[in-house]
Parts: structure tokens; C-alpha cells; sequence
């Protein structure tokens, strides 16, 4: 006999695990089962995606540089990223670790070809 079409079997519901008389494309046994079931298909994201906290981003109309923040309270916009950094040990503002090094201190990726010599 065929499972797939006999109503008269029961199961069990996928939330609770109470056997149940199966009817149709019922999966559960209460409506209360059937509600909790879509609330936790459809539940929120537990913790957000943050930005990274070592990265710095900087205002596109202001100008004003970040860590791990990715907007701008005060023009409500936001920010572009300018790459992996922190707070300079001097003035105490963001700087990103490009602006620290010579483009001559980045090393060329495999396959890349360098403004050096040939």
C-alpha cells in the first residue's frame, strides 16, 4: 500500500512529537503547533552583522573618519570604507594601514606584475 496517499495513517507533529491523525498536508497537531512552527522559520536573526571593529570608514560628506562604524549620525548617510586600521598612537585619530605605508611596501600579488625594473 502506498503511504504517500493514505490519509488514515497517523504521524507526528514536527513541533511537539504528539502522534496525530494525518489529513491532507497537515504536519502538525494544533494550530498553536502549526504558529509555533512559523515563528521559528520566520524568526529574526539573534545577532546582528556588526561592521569590524579594526576597520575605518570615513563620511562621504563630512569627512569624518570611523572605527567599526559604517554610518554617519550627523548627515545620515553612509561612510566608505577605507580599509583595515585603528586610532594613530600620535593624535589619536583613525588612520587606515595603507596611509602608513609607501605604495612601494605592498607587496604584488602572484601573477602580478610589478612598476619595478622590466
Amino acid at each position: 500500500m502506498n503511504s504517500v496517499r493514505n490519509d488514515t495513517e497517523t504521524m507526528a507533529c514536527a513541533v511537539c512529537g504528539t502522534a496525530f491523525r494525518r489529513s491532507g498536508r497537515r504536519l502538525h497537531c494544533s494550530e498553536a503547533c502549526r504558529q509555533a512552527a512559523w515563528r521559528r522559520r520566520s524568526q529574526a536573526p539573534r545577532e546582528p552583522i556588526v561592521a569590524k571593529v579594526d576597520t575605518v570608514y570615513q563620511c562621504p560628506m563630512c569627512e569624518v573618519r570611523f572605527i567599526g562604524e559604517q554610518y554617519c549620525e550627523e548627515c545620515h548617510s553612509f561612510a566608505r570604507r577605507l580599509g583595515p586600521g585603528g586610532t594613530c598612537p600620535c593624535c589619536d585619530e583613525p588612520i587606515s594601514v595603507t596611509e602608513l605605508l609607501q605604495p612601494e611596501q605592498f607587496v604584488a600579488r602572484k601573477g602580478q606584475k610589478t612598476t619595478r625594473g622590466r
